[in-house]
């Protein structure tokens, strides 16, 4: 019998191997962007949920209270801790019901709020530790933060979404749906009111966006090398000093845009002045603690953050905490743009390129502008 002779089998040569590897490393380079896409485009369908949830809650607040919710129920009870200390319980807190937290909120102690910026003291340290899913931007990256005041250390939940105060402030403060309650430096407020004070419209009236957290902080002290450019990738995170000097709620809307093109206009070596403040943590609330759990309808969304030393202030406190009259814009990780909810209960998603007339006009609720959807 005649064998025929055994076949050989062939190897991949080196050319061959590195012709495939290659191959592989180009496809990988062409679905990764997608996978991220993908995944960015799903985060951001959950952050337009959570805006969702939010305007429902305040809809639910106003069919129980007829009222939107304050920004604040400032002024809160004294305590012999802290005697007089302005801080006092903020709007997410009084929502909690709304969204599915009454457990949450019952646990609450309003008699000991104005503890609330110092909660390592002991009071209502329950809920200052728990930190609300709802909210927080599924984009955001930085996680919560270790806040140290006065020595005393823990871990503290914080905030993404925060509520529109108004548009420019040095226009008129407080033109937004979620305001404080009337406190005695700021006459012009006229708070609570319902749904018949958005005059403008509730379909382009602003309720709530979202703005980056600020960045980690241990102490209660900003130390002198903890700074960030504003040219740097952080800048969206901290606060940098004003152009100019420009009273509150003067009407003036030329001397408010001049005010705006010089905050734009920070050279890239300008250090921020405070860099965690932004929704630093969730429960407390102050008439001018903008930053913390508000922004205004000032600069477009993901511009830079300046404050305003003439807002209102008892003492004059908005170099650290924003005022009304700061520019103080949503900024988000989403690219080109910040989700919004609006009175109406919708969320729409709006460009960092949209006009600034118009963004500012979203920002006010009874000023009387005139503009349409295919604006924004």
């Amino acid at each position: 019998m005649i064998r025929s002779p055994m076949s050989r089998h062939r190897g991949f040569t080196l050319i061959e191997l590195l012709v495939v590897i290659a191959i592989i490393a180009v496809l990988i380079a062409l679905l990764l962007p997608a996978v991220q896409s993908a995944r960015e485009a799903a985060r951001r369908a959950q952050c337009t949920n959570n805006l969702k949830q939010l305007g429902l809650a305040v809809h639910n607040y106003i069919s129980s209270n007829n009222a939107f919710v304050p920004h604040d129920n400032w002024p809160s009870p004294n305590n012999p801790i802290q005697p007089g200390y302005a801080w006092a319980t903020a709007w997410t807190v009084l929502i909690l019901p709304y969204v599915e937290q009454t457990t949450m909120y019952n646990a609450y102690n309003f008699a000991w709020s104005n503890t609330m910026g110092y909660p390592a003291q002991g009071y209502n340290m329950t809920l200052c530790i728990m930190q609300p899913g709802f909210l927080l931007c599924p984009s955001e990256n930085q996680v919560q933060r270790i806040f140290n005041p006065g020595g005393l250390s823990g871990i503290y939940g914080s905030q993404n979404y925060v509520s529109n105060l108004g548009g420019p402030g040095t226009i008129a403060c407080y033109t937004g749906p979620i305001v404080p309650v009337p406190f005695y430096w700021n006459p012009e407020q006229c708070g609570p009111f319902g749904i018949e004070a958005i005059t403008d419209g509730t379909s382009n009236t602003a309720l709530f966006s979202e703005r980056l957290k600020g960045l980690p902080y241990s102490t209660f002290q900003q130390p002198s090398g903890l700074v960030y450019p504003s040219s740097g990738p952080n800048f969206k995170r901290g606060v940098f000093p004003p152009p100019m000097t420009l009273n509150a709620a003067t009407g003036n809307y030329q001397n408010a845009l001049a005010w705006l093109q010089g905050c734009r206009a920070t050279p890239g070596t300008t250090s921020t002045i405070w860099t965690w403040l932004n929704g630093f943590f969730w429960i407390p609330g102050y008439p001018d603690a903008t930053v913390i759990d508000s922004y205004t309808h000032y600069n477009t969304p993901n511009g830079i953050s300046c404050y305003n030393v003439d807002s209102p202030g008892y003492p004059n406190e908005a170099w650290v905490w924003g005022g009304c009259s700061g520019a103080l814009p949503p900024s988000s990780n989403h690219p080109g743009g910040v989700n919004m909810a609006f009175c109406d209960g919708s969320v729409k998603f709006i460009k960092d390129s949209v006009n600034i007339q118009t963004f500012w006009a979203l920002g006010t609720k009874n000023l009387g502008e005139t503009i349409s959807s295919d604006q924004y």
